[in-house]
């Protein structure tokens, strides 16, 4: 039995991983969730201390669908990364660029109203992770070689 060498790998022959991205996006989707969760843990907070006094948030049946439609684009955003094609990839990154942009400048700011931890957690939570997320798509569209042939 003849022992052969594995093949090694070339830099211009490594396989993409679309998975790794998808967990970029799917991170900071968690984030974003977090921030929102904190950010009423964070109310309620100011509303006992205040015994009441503070005027209650309602929203209409219109208003919370939304919601639900704009964190919803959260999960949109990680499986257009899971696909992993260049055109999927490009939407990804203008897509995530842009729920990155809009969370962070909500959760500033709701911390310019609110407090500056309120503000540090929009940072921490959506900011921080989402810069990676950018950080790996871009580097995936940008890859040249032989793994965009097929698309």
């Amino acid at each position: 039995m003849s022992q052969q060498p594995s093949p090694s790998f070339a830099p211009n022959q490594a396989m993409r991983h679309p998975d790794k991205t998808a967990l970029f996006w799917l991170t900071t989707a968690v984030g974003a969730v977090l921030f929102v969760t904190f950010q009423l843990f964070f109310y309620v907070n100011d509303f006992v201390r205040a015994h009441g006094a503070t005027p209650a948030i309602t929203f209409e049946t219109n208003v919370l669908w939304m919601f639900s439609a704009y964190y919803g684009c959260w999960i949109v955003t990680a499986l257009l990364a899971l696909i992993g094609t260049r055109k999927t990839q490009w939407f990804t990154l203008v897509l995530g660029t842009l729920l990155v942009l809009l969370n962070t400048l909500g959760g500033i700011s709701d911390g310019l109203r609110d407090g500056w931890y309120v503000t540090f957690s929009a940072v921490f939570f959506i900011s921080l992770p989402g810069m990676f997320a950018i950080a790996v798509t871009w580097r995936n569209i940008k890859r040249k070689g032989d793994s965009h042939v097929d698309e």
